[in-house]
């Protein structure tokens, strides 16, 4: 049993039921890149921790890092709250977005397969990501893993699970209302340039549709905090500042 960095308690439940739910992205495969295309580094996207770990003949470590989903529509103030949980807590704070970005414009592992992938219209796999992020935490000595804005579907859950092969320890959502998000997304400038109040909230359904049954899914498995994202961002801060500080989950 791998041994936590941080403690719940009986904050997570100790069972589950078995029902699983089926991705609510349900992606067509013609929107998918060919393995044989983009050969053995792409193949090796899909294999599991374990199953890497015993192609190089290594042993899974017995120490691993908490984990947090940070999850929030588009001006849920997230990647603001991410900021300051990172610098006051000590978080490594990972953008699976920026992660994307950086990989895409360098010459790095997956860069190719990325730019080749959105040439052609597709979707770039949640293998990707997920191997992205996972690099990430394997490359850092920090135990507390803060994850901003993913999973973004039920399919980039499972796919962090399977490949991961953890589940997170904690799961914040930032719940904001829809004429909240929508006039900060207008007035900070923040989002893209066509940007307007239908567009934002065609964006808004979209994390409806994909993000609401992964917060669902982990609230069954009482890993969810939920904070109420009205309010200045100091204000919104000391709500979580209340959670990381309570008996429930006390970082060691």
């Amino acid at each position: 049993m791998w041994r936590r960095a941080i403690m719940l308690g009986s904050w997570v439940r100790s069972s589950f039921s078995s029902k699983i739910l089926t991705s609510s992205s349900n992606l067509q495969h013609n929107h998918l890149p060919h393995q044989k295309q983009y050969g053995m580094k792409f193949v090796d996207l899909f294999m599991t921790e374990t199953e890497k770990l015993a192609k190089e003949g290594k042993q899974p470590d017995k120490i691993r890092p908490f984990i947090t989903f940070v999850l929030g529509g588009p001006g849920s103030g997230k990647g603001t709250q991410c900021t300051k949980i990172a610098e006051t807590f000590g978080f490594l704070h990972i953008s699976a977005g920026e992660l994307l970005r950086k990989e895409m414009s360098s010459n790095c592992e997956y860069g190719a397969i990325i730019r080749d992938i959105i040439k052609e219209g597709k979707i770039v796999p949640s293998e990707i990501t997920v191997n992205l992020i996972h690099k990430a935490i394997k490359s850092t000595s920090n135990q507390n893993i803060l994850i901003d804005g993913f999973p973004r579907s039920d399919e980039n859950r499972m796919a962090f699970e399977r490949i991961v092969g953890v589940e997170p320890d904690l799961v914040i959502f930032f719940d904001c209302p829809e004429d909240e998000m929508v006039k900060r997304v207008l007035s900070r400038n923040e989002g893209r340039i066509d940007d307007n109040t239908e567009t934002v909230k065609k964006r808004l359904k979209v994390f409806d549709k994909l993000n609401l049954p992964v917060i669902t899914y982990y609230s069954w498995k009482g890993k969810v905090q939920k904070i109420n994202a009205v309010g200045t961002a100091e204000e919104i801060f000391e709500k979580v500042r209340q959670l990381f500080a309570s008996e429930r989950c006390r970082i060691l």
